[in-house]
């Protein structure tokens, strides 16, 4: 028997995908939680977007930017889904989280309250631009728009925030 068979080569493309989603769902949870702010619709937005990769693994391992291609897919499954979205959403009075040491829950709260008064296309390009730290031309590429719209929708998007975070914006910069 010479060269690999059809069923050892779907085995080595299933373990690249299992390396790749363990070693980037992180990532992608905390892309995705930084722009819709809900821990659990966060879970789900990666869970659909580690399933479309999945699904479409055979061809996505040949790109030649995996983790660009998964990003897309997160903000576009995210976009999706805001678009698609009911609210069926019930307020609560305390925030189940664990804190982390050295992390102030205050503040992380206020931002992102404030990310979330954006409308999603603004959430998600101040996400990738300044948490994800993407350029302007590559955030463009991921929304299929040109610099410049990039640009225009961060000058907003900042104004905004800082008229929302007032005094409050100084300690996010703050060790």
């Amino acid at each position: 028997m010479f060269g690999a068979t059809v069923g050892d080569r779907e085995s080595t493309g299933l373990l690249q995908y299992h390396e790749f989603a363990s070693a980037r769902a992180g990532q992608l949870f905390r892309i995705a939680y930084l722009m819709c702010g809900d821990w659990h619709e966060a879970q789900d937005l990666v869970q659909t977007c580690l399933a479309k990769l999945y699904s479409s693994w055979h061809r996505i391992q040949k790109s030649e930017s995996v983790d660009a291609y998964a990003r897309k897919a997160l903000l576009r499954t995210y976009l999706s889904h805001r678009r698609l979205r009911r609210n069926g959403e019930i307020p609560v009075a305390e925030v189940a989280e664990s804190r982390a040491p050295g992390d102030n829950p205050e503040l992380r709260l206020v931002l992102i309250e404030a990310l979330a008064s954006l409308p999603p296309r603004n959430r998600a390009v101040m996400v990738l631009r300044y948490l994800d730290d993407h350029s302007v031309e590559a955030v463009a590429g991921m929304l299929d728009t040109t610099p410049a719209a990039i640009k225009s929708i961060s000058n907003r998007s900042l104004k905004q925030l800082r008229a929302l975070l007032g005094d409050d914006r100084e300690l996010l910069f703050q060790e």
